[in-house]
């Protein structure tokens, strides 16, 4: 008779089987049942290993279950051929304290962020929005594609980036997987033409600009997740009702929000509200079709917490 796998030994959960298990809708229902009832997440560790060099500590936890990313940030990975930022996701058991798996966390951040991103825009994308532009072409725009693709009513979808050839390549890949995607050459234009727009983007200068959203455009941001990064002007935040993943997050570490805070054109105070807020009906989303949107996204263990638990349970 074969041999199973050792239960007493932690699994290996490949990145592989974190895209096939994890589909936006599912890891956006499960995020709002997260935020829905909460988690202990302390304020993520940053450990400097030298002068670029860094570790980050993100743990979460509830009465059922236990996680902890572990995040290493080496610049200098670039120059070598490598990921600059890698990561791997420790899920335990919350009774007994073994560990049950060892999880990509590369994957299962790019799933988790693209869900909240969804989550979000279920609340804060108009009800009848058709164009997505998605701005970037790294290794987080296709999965923010395919997440805002599945809102009801996209029908087209673009995608831009500073590489108009790689724009091009990423069209066609999703074109592959039978989405509705064109590369889109004037960012200008796409920006302007569009109901939804999602950058996913490491600038750390402004790419969107504020006067070039329509009224109704609910806009996502995902890439600036340090104060010194941004993808959008003082007046794109200024004319917008902001969101936040979390306000403690957001106002510490999106730099988008400190650079307008900095400004003088925003202030902490007009967040209107987080993604708990929003599940649990204490803050309304859009209340207008006119409105102009914002969903700024830089990261929280809960959503890890609440993507590793599905997976999970989806591989037993």
């Amino acid at each position: 008779m074969a041999r199973g796998r050792d239960l007493s030994a932690p699994r290996f959960v490949t990145a592989r089987e974190v895209e096939a298990h994890l589909a936006p809708g599912a890891l956006a229902d499960a995020l709002a049942v997260a935020f829905r009832d909460g988690a202990e997440v302390p304020l993520r560790a940053r450990h400097m290993l030298g002068a670029e060099q860094s570790l980050l500590v993100m743990p979460a936890w509830t009465d059922l279950a236990l996680g902890v990313k572990l995040v290493t940030v080496t610049p200098d990975n670039r120059s070598r051929g490598a990921r600059s930022v890698q990561a791997l996701y420790i899920a335990f058991d919350r009774s007994t304290g073994a560990p049950r798996a060892l999880i990509d966390g590369e994957a299962l951040t790019t799933a988790r962020t693209a869900a909240a991103s969804l989550l979000a825009a279920r609340y804060l994308a108009r009800p009848d929005a058709r164009r997505l532009l998605v701005v970037g072409t790294g290794a987080l725009a296709p999965a923010m594609a395919r997440a805002l693709a599945t809102l009801p009513t996209i029908d087209h979808v673009q995608v831009w980036g500073r590489d108009a050839t790689a724009a091009q390549t990423l069209a066609q890949r999703l074109r592959d997987e039978n989405l509705p995607c064109v590369a889109a050459e004037d960012l200008e234009a796409a920006v302007r033409a569009a109901d939804v727009v999602s950058c996913a983007t490491t600038a750390t200068t402004a790419v969107v600009r504020g006067a070039w959203l329509a009224p109704g455009t609910h806009l996502d941001l995902v890439g600036a997740f340090r104060p010194a990064m941004r993808e959008v002007d003082e007046a794109a935040v200024a004319r917008a009702r902001v969101y936040v993943d979390t306000r403690v997050g957001a106002l510490a570490e999106a730099g988008d929000l400190l650079a307008a805070i900095a400004a003088g054109v925003f202030s902490p105070e007009a967040v209107v509200g987080e993604l708990a807020d929003l599940v649990r009906g204490t803050c309304a989303g859009r209340a207008t079709a006119g409105e102009i949107t914002l969903f700024k996204s830089v990261g929280t263990a809960l959503e890890d917490l609440a993507a590793a638990e599905l997976l999970l349970a989806r591989l037993d």
